[in-house]
């Protein structure tokens, strides 16, 4: 039994949904079940659509409208008018209309699960038409039946016991049936609505199907040909590795790596499942696989960017010395406004910390800081992590830039820079 899980960018337009019907051709009579994320952008834009209802913008409708024309554009390319999908689709969307039009719920991160969770509803029901379609018997699966959650919302944490349940109770017998489609990143609450697991959570959603159903293997299929040293948006001369262990590739996501989730490598390395990234482009090629004993001889570091960051300092307001209790108020705020922490560093008078930047949950915690500590912050600053570096090389990475903290390890080095 096979776990794939296809990104955006594989179904972004009418032509990656063929190819990722003839990636499925090739397994033909293995039991497979197919994670997919949002087409293309499709998720950016709903997060855009969210603010702007939360906001009452009068962009609101213009955003909606273009999310619909371009999936629509994409159904036209791959099904006749009658076809029953277009149906399917706009239903679909209904969901939206719904929520659009009553006043914003106060939880913006409630909010936010309900609207962005459409991308991954919409590109399932049109992969998996297309593949009944062009031939291949398939199952269209809503994955919030089987992965259940808390409430947590756009970081829903599983309840491990009862998704096994439920996914081992009931998938396999669907398996048996045809190809099983599902969405990637959603869950479901006991009280029956949708949350996410965690922007990017795709990959995370073919490991717990994979880890529930004890699968051969879990293959990602990415725009690259597998695990690479740095981005090549980036960085030239960039190298494929052949394979990773897991606990090296689970150094790689925590620092950032975004070709994988980093929750992804946890329930695989438990279950002894190897991980593959495969180029969507290129099927045949062998990729990168993750597996226990993966060894690597790093002959170039591993360099991971993190963009839009923020970098804040936290102070008592009496120059007192930053003790275990300052400390231990500043990571409940942190822990509850769901605030992840990327680097931090303290010192006798300061605690500082760097940060993805998500404006509301900011904008919450500083709120929160504000009454007991003295707070200074930059942002639209790069955190540079650098996995086996070498100093020489370090030291040229960072040349032009004007460096704001930096932090050295044995093996790792983290840098932030304007």
């Amino acid at each position: 039994m096979l776990v794939f899980k296809f990104g955006g960018a594989s179904v972004k337009d009418a032509a990656g949904v063929a190819n990722l019907a003839k990636i499925v051709k090739k397994y033909a009579g293995q039991q497979l079940l197919i994670v997919v994320s949002a087409m293309g952008k499709t998720t950016n834009a709903l997060e855009k659509l969210t603010k702007a209802y939360i906001d009452q913008s009068d962009n609101l409708n213009a955003i909606y409208t273009d999310v619909k024309e371009y999936h629509n554009h994409i159904l036209k390319e791959l099904f006749e008018p009658s076809h029953p999908v277009f149906n399917d689709i706009a239903n679909t969307f209904v969901e939206i209309d719904w929520m659009i039009e009553d006043e914003p719920h106060e939880d913006y991160d409630f909010v936010y699960d309900q609207i962005v969770s459409i991308g991954e509803l919409v590109s399932t029901r049109i992969v998996a038409a297309y593949l009944n379609q062009t031939g291949t018997k398939t199952q269209w699966l809503d994955v919030r039946g089987y992965i259940h959650t808390d409430n947590n919302y756009r970081e829903g944490n599983v309840n491990w016991d009862k998704t096994h349940q439920s996914i081992s109770g009931n998938i396999p017998a669907l398996l048996n049936k045809g190809v099983v489609v599902t969405q990637g990143f959603l869950g479901g609450t006991s009280e029956n609505f949708t949350t996410t697991l965690g922007r990017e959570g795709s990959d995370y959603t073919a490991s717990i199907f994979a880890s529930c159903l004890n699968a051969e293997s879990v293959t990602t299929w990415k725009d690259v040909p597998g695990i690479l040293n740095a981005d090549p948006k980036f960085f030239a001369d960039t190298i494929k590795f052949d394979e990773l262990s897991y606990t090296e590739a689970i150094e790689m996501t925590y620092y950032g790596a975004s070709v994988i989730h980093p929750k992804t490598i946890k329930p695989l390395q438990n279950a002894k499942i190897p991980l593959l990234v495969k180029s969507f482009t290129d099927p045949d090629a062998p990729g990168t696989i993750i597996k226990e004993t993966g060894s690597t001889v790093f002959d170039k570091p591993v360099i991971i960017l993190k963009q839009n960051q923020v970098l804040l300092s936290i102070s008592a307001k009496d120059y007192s010395f930053i003790s275990e209790d300052h400390l231990s108020a500043i990571f409940k705020l942190f822990a509850l406004n769901h605030v992840k922490l990327n680097l931090m560093q303290t010192s006798a008078l300061s605690f500082t910390v760097c940060f993805d930047l998500s404006a509301e949950r900011f904008e919450k915690l500083l709120s929160g800081l504000s009454p007991n500590f003295k707070v200074k912050y930059n942002n639209d600053i790069t955190l540079i992590t650098v996995r086996h570096y070498k100093q020489d090389a370090l030291r040229e990475l960072i040349a032009d830039k004007i460096v704001l903290l930096e932090q050295i390890s044995r093996n790792t080095a983290q840098v932030v820079v304007k």
